[in-house]
């Protein structure tokens, strides 16, 4: 069993427009964009991040805005639901805030958790938990008190007609299962990023999903540096699944893998940041490009959408 995953890293999700995706984020959510790049495969395409305010692992939200992309279809082998935690007694105020910018905002008791869950206008879902030990600092620079703003990731519900070989996995990855409660099943891993919980959703009659706005592209779990990664990959290996060789992505190391269930994972390392190529007080403010697209700047702002 690993010992070296501790917790999520990020979510990365498609979306359908570059400004609206960025507005709700940090307008509605009060995120901060703490990275304004670009898609390493189609630099065309904006990488936006939002997070606290150094972008902590575990608190990150990333997005693929592909211009007009056709929403995707919810089902089986996806994460269907993104977790934030937010402080006890705050869930009046975001479902206030929320209001008509969200849809489908529902009151739900959770494992024993209080919930407000919506969806974004591309269809994604997420929740706000109300969690009363989590000791994160939530980003205040937007206009939302402390007593209110995210902390971070609380975890992810990951849907699956099957549920046993990624119940496998993640134990392999050093989760323990909690608690079973109809078709849900939790599982934690200790001493984590704060996002330490995956719940599994089993679906066995549900048609498999398939990508598009609103989808989650991938999850990515922690580990502290690339020397715990070269260790989970090796493990990943000897226990025969394929994994990539480790890609720089600039602000992280990256592996990824595809699970049984047909979700992509990735294991990012907490090094070296989002501050490695800006000053923390500048965070997302300025355009930054993969160097091997750096002398196509001209080129690729003129098809980026503008952001505030």
């Amino acid at each position: 069993m690993l010992h070296q995953i501790k917790g999520l890293h990020h979510v990365t999700s498609i979306a359908s427009d570059a400004a609206e995706n960025n507005a709700f984020f940090t307008q509605v959510l009060g995120q901060r964009r703490v990275k304004k790049t670009v898609n390493f495969d189609a630099p065309d395409v904006y990488h936006l991040y939002y997070g606290d305010e150094v972008g902590s692992p575990g608190s990150v939200m990333t997005y693929f805005p592909f211009h007009n992309a056709v929403r995707g279809r919810r089902g089986a082998g996806e994460v269907g639901e993104t977790v934030y935690s937010v402080p006890k007694g705050s869930l009046p105020f975001w479902a206030d805030r929320l209001g008509a910018a969200a849809e489908g905002l529902e009151a739900v008791h959770h494992f024993g958790e209080e919930r407000l869950r919506f969806q974004t206008s591309d269809g994604e879902g997420f929740a706000l938990a109300e969690i009363a030990d989590d000791n994160r600092h939530g980003w205040t620079g937007n206009g939302i008190a402390d007593d209110h703003a995210i902390r971070g990731f609380h975890g992810a519900t990951m849907r699956l007609q099957d549920t046993g070989a990624m119940t496998e996995l993640l134990t392999f990855m050093g989760y323990e299962k909690q608690d079973t409660i109809g078709n849900v099943s939790r599982f934690a891993v200790a001493d984590g990023t704060g996002a330490n919980t995956i719940d599994l959703e089993k679906m066995p009659s549900a048609k498999h999903a398939s990508q598009g706005a609103g989808s989650v592209h991938h999850i990515a779990f922690a580990v502290e540096n690339r020397a715990a990664q070269l260790e989970v990959r090796a493990a990943l290996l000897d226990t025969g699944y394929q994994v990539t060789p480790v890609i720089d992505r600039d602000y992280f190391w990256a592996i990824y893998f595809r699970t049984p269930g047909g979700i992509l994972f990735e294991v990012a390392t907490n090094e070296p940041g989002f501050d490695r190529d800006e000053d923390i007080a500048h965070l997302g403010e300025a355009l930054k490009l993969p160097k091997q697209h750096e002398d196509q700047r001209s080129l690729i702002e003129s098809h980026l959408q503008p952001l505030a």
